[in-house]
C-alpha cells in the first residue's frame, strides 16, 4: 500500500489540475482496500481512476484512494475478468494482439477498467454495457463483496446505478467482458487513426476527452429543428428512451423524465456547439478544441474556474440557439 499525504493531484487528473490532496491513498489487494475503508470510515473519501473524467475545482480535503490493481485473466475462451486499476486501452490491446476481438471500437478511451463500468463509456456506435457480463464491486460499508450483472448495473447512456442510486457505496474492483476469436487489428488502427485526428493527445494537452454528452430530444422537437436545419446530424433511438429510476434528480435525467415514454433521437453536441460558433474559441486559459467542439481543453494554464465558465458559456448558447439542455459528461470535484 501507498500512502502520500498533501501532495499534488496533477499527475492524477487530465485536465491538468494542480489540485492537492489532504491523502493520496494507493492499494494493492481487496485485503488492502478493505484496511484502508476500515481506517478512514467516516471521512471524505473519493476513489479515482485515471483522473479522465474528473475536473478539480479545489483542493480535496479528504482521501483519495487509487487502484494499484491492473491485471486480467481469461476466465473461459469468452470472458475476460480484468481489475479496476488496469488502463481500458492497454487491456484491448493486449486481447487485439491476442488475436480477440469485442472491444476495439473502444480502443484510446482514456481511463481504467473500473470507470469503463461506472461511466458506461463508449465511442462509434459501441457502448462499455454492449460487452461488460457482470461487474464485481466491494461495499463500502460492509467491506463485502457483491456482484452485479449487466442488467442489475442499469446501464443508461454514459451512465449506470453506480453514478446514482449507489453513488460511494460500492467500488468496483474488476469488470468481466465479453470477447471472441477474432482480428480486431484493422478496426482497431482505424478507431486510433481518427481518434488522434480529431482528440487532444492525453498527457500532451490537458482535457477530459469529450467534455459534453449528446442530448435526446422527442421526436417532435427534432422534426421542429430539421424543418430549420435540414442538414442536421441525427439519430433515432431503437427503442423509446427511458428513465430506469425515479430517484434520478440531476439536469440531465430531469430532462429526460419530461421525455419518458416517447421516441427520442440523438442531436451531436458536437455539430449544436460548432453551429453557435464555438469551435477554437478561448475563455482565459480554457479553449473548445479546433478540431472537436465536444472538446473543451486546458490550452494556457486554465483554471478550473475557467474551464467551467467556458461550458456554461457554450451551454447557453445552444440553449438560446435551439432550446436544447446539453450537460458534462465531466464530473467537477
Amino acid at each position: 500500500m501507498k500512502e502520500l499525504k498533501n501532495i499534488s493531484l496533477l499527475p492524477y487528473n487530465t485536465f491538468g489540475m494542480n489540485a492537492k490532496a489532504k491523502l493520496f491513498i494507493e492499494y494493492y489487494s481487496l485485503d488492502e482496500l478493505r484496511q484502508v475503508l476500515k481506517e478512514h470510515k467516516g471521512e471524505q473519501i473519493l476513489h479515482i481512476g485515471q483522473g479522465s473524467n474528473l475536473l478539480f475545482t479545489s483542493d480535496f480535503n479528504g482521501v483519495i484512494l487509487h487502484s494499484g490493481m491492473a491485471r486480467a485473466k481469461f476466465l473461459d475462451d469468452e470472458t475476460v475478468e480484468a481489475q479496476n486499476g488496469l488502463r481500458l486501452d492497454d487491456m484491448i490491446a493486449q486481447l487485439t494482439d491476442m488475436g480477440y476481438s469485442g472491444l476495439e471500437k473502444l480502443s484510446l478511451i482514456p481511463g481504467e477498467v473500473g470507470a469503463s463500468a461506472v461511466q458506461n463509456v463508449g465511442a462509434y456506435g459501441c457502448e462499455a454495457k454492449d460487452v461488460i457480463v457482470r461487474v464485481n464491486t466491494l461495499n463500502v460499508e460492509t467491506l463485502e463483496e457483491r456482484v452485479f450483472t449487466n442488467e442489475e448495473c442499469r446501464f443508461g447512456y454514459r451512465d449506470s446505478i453506480f453514478k446514482h442510486e449507489l453513488k460511494g457505496k460500492y467500488i468496483v474492483t474488476s469488470v468481466v467482458y465479453k470477447v471472441k476469436p477474432g482480428d480486431a487489428t484493422k478496426t482497431r488502427e482505424e478507431i486510433i487513426a481518427t481518434r488522434m485526428a480529431k482528440l487532444p493527445t492525453v498527457g500532451e494537452v490537458g482535457s477530459a476527452g469529450s467534455f459534453f454528452m449528446n442530448p435526446f430530444v422527442p421526436e417532435e422537437k427534432a422534426n421542429e429543428l430539421l424543418s430549420q436545419y435540414p442538414d442536421m446530424p441525427h439519430f433515432e433511438t431503437p427503442s423509446p428512451w427511458r428513465v430506469k429510476s425515479s430517484a434520478r434528480s440531476d439536469a440531465l435525467w430531469s430532462s429526460v423524465e419530461q421525455h419518458s415514454g416517447e421516441r427520442c433521437v440523438k442531436i451531436p453536441a458536437a455539430w449544436l456547439i460548432e453551429q453557435c460558433g464555438w469551435k477554437g474559441k478561448t475563455l482565459g486559459g480554457a479553449q473548445v478544441w479546433p478540431k472537436q467542439p465536444l472538446v473543451i481543453v486546458n490550452a494556457n494554464n486554465a483554471s478550473a474556474k475557467d474551464i467551467m465558465e467556458l461550458a456554461a458559456a457554450v451551454s447557453a448558447s445552444v440553449k438560446e440557439k435551439f432550446g436544447i439542455d446539453i450537460h458534462p459528461e465531466v464530473n467537477y470535484i
